[in-house]
């Protein structure tokens, strides 16, 4: 007994030990609420959650540096390896880059500790949701993740902001609850709540029923609400017109990273190498199509930049999955690097978006004449939005062109027309995309508006989005000096059974 106990303690120590980075921010939780009580809306809180953002992100490096196999951590509940570490390395900068966004944003200045411990919960939840093996533990992190979104899509502070946290909050309680009723069936088929045992597996090939199958759609479901995408995809539009800008920057990248990361490791777990009676290629395929579509073409009507980067923001889980969908080693990577070149052009667009709004600009059509009266700010705005667009000479085209290659790949293996499909409809909404990116550039630099007003180039604003453009410029001139660290990440996600993951 005693030995057993002393295993445990060694066990946890050495489990809490390999989790710094979730320690970290765990007490820059608790730090910056002290602070906050202490004394109320400190400036130092901006620089205490970068510290806090910037260790986490050291020690995630570190951590990668130092990897060598993949470690099971507290009973098997959350694996780290090299997937997750690179997964958790994106939202740790993607919280950084919020906290720089948030610097002098008005809307936040009444709560600022509030706001920046919210900040870290979502992305502490982040790093254990990409982590997660066992389904309670999944569900665990998703709600740290969701119920922080919920309080931070209000933080506007006015009427619009409680309707969209309100809608948040409602259709992610829907949500949430029919993913925990399927996995709830899930341990009742298995056993077991760890979905990468040999338990798992077994009792999965004793246990073919069509519950089976509407069971594990009901947990994709939550899944695919986390990443905005269709049909699970309403709440998003109304979310991101309402809610602080950098707050919109921050859900269109952590939560669905998190999503996605997690959504990587289930599907691969359930698919089995090919060898699940059922096709869920062709499950995820068809929502890849759905949201692809149902983004671009909505995005075309939309008049308000929030919205409209709402709808950009579901046709781009549509690319995110087809990385996905391809089940292959090479599809994975492609995601992982659209998943980084994604984060950096969101943000630049984000940003300057951000910059416009403070200048009067609410809607589309007031970007007329922009171009002349903020030309460096209007410049770098159209680089991100080519980039998101997947137009040369940005990574954006580079990103694209992998997922779409993974794509045909996996269609010369398998031969299924509905991956041809995918394929076909991934290139025609990137030609729809041009129509709604290109909009504001339109108004920008086409539309002619009399302006005296000039602007300085040495802004914040033009210092930090010249330094995302330059990498979104050097990733596609340069694709493996990122692809380099991608091609070294394995997607073994069940290293306990005998059978192989992905075909």
């Amino acid at each position: 007994m005693k030995s057993s106990l002393s295993d445990t303690l060694d066990h946890i120590s050495f489990s809490l030990l390999s989790m710094s980075p979730e320690v970290i921010l765990a007490i820059g939780i608790l730090l910056i609420m002290v602070v906050g009580l202490v004394k109320k809306n400190d400036p130092s809180l901006v620089l205490l959650s970068l510290l806090v953002f910037s260790f986490s992100l050291l020690f995630v490096i570190e951590h990668g540096l130092d990897f060598q196999e993949p470690i099971w951590l507290f009973q098997g509940m959350l694996k780290q390896d090299t997937f997750s570490l690179y997964l958790q390395a994106l939202v740790d900068i993607a919280g950084i880059l919020t906290v720089i966004m948030s610097w002098r944003n008005r809307q936040l200045e009444n709560y600022i500790s509030e706001y920046y411990a919210l900040l870290i919960a979502v992305v502490l939840g982040a790093h254990l949701l990409v982590m997660s093996t066992n389904l309670l533990m999944v569900f665990l992190s998703l709600e740290l993740i969701s119920i922080s979104s919920y309080i931070l899509a209000g933080f506007a502070f006015n009427r619009k902001g409680a309707e969209g946290s309100l809608k948040y909050f409602l259709f992610g309680s829907v949500a949430s609850a029919v993913m925990l009723y399927g996995l709830s069936m899930f341990y009742g088929f298995t056993g077991t709540l760890d979905f990468s045992s040999p338990d798992f597996f077994n009792q999965l090939q004793n246990n073919l029923t069509p519950l089976f199958f509407i069971s594990a759609l009901m947990i994709l479901s939550g899944f695919l609400y986390k990443i905005a995408a269709a049909p699970l995809h309403f709440w998003s539009p109304d979310v991101y017109e309402s809610a602080p800008m950098p707050v919109v920057a921050f859900f269109s990248i952590v939560p669905k990273l998190a999503g996605i990361g997690v959504l990587m490791r289930f599907s691969l777990a359930i698919y089995r190498g090919g060898q699940s009676p059922y096709d869920w290629q062709s499950v995820l395929s068809a929502v890849a199509i759905l949201s692809l579509t149902v983004g671009n073409f909505s995005a075309l009507m939309q008049k308000n930049p929030k919205r409209l980067m709402a709808y950009s923001s579901i046709a781009q889980s549509g690319f995110l999955l087809v990385g996905i969908v391809a089940f292959l080693p090479q599809g994975m990577q492609a995601m992982l690097f659209y998943a980084m070149v994604y984060m950096i052009m969101n943000f630049i667009v984000f940003i300057y978006l951000q910059y416009f709004e403070k200048n009067g600009v609410a809607s589309i059509a007031d970007f007329q004449g922009a171009g002349k009266t903020f030309l460096w700010p209007s410049i770098f705005l159209l680089i991100g939005l080519v980039a998101l667009t997947g137009l040369p000479p940005t990574a954006g085209f580079t990103a694209k062109l992998f997922i779409f290659t993974s794509l045909w790949e996996s269609y010369q293996v398998t031969g299924k027309n509905l991956l041809l499909w995918l394929l076909i409809f991934g290139l025609l909404n990137t030609v729809v995309s041009l129509f709604y990116y290109l909009r504001i550039p339109y108004y920008a630099f086409v539309k002619s508006s009399e302006s005296t007003v000039k602007t300085n180039i040495l802004t914040f604003e033009n210092l930090f989005g010249l330094i995302l453009v330059l990498l979104v410029l050097l990733f596609f001139f340069s694709p493996g000096l990122l692809m380099g660290w991608i091609n070294k990440i394995t997607f073994a996600v069940v290293i306990r059974c005998p059978l192989s993951v992905i075909a």
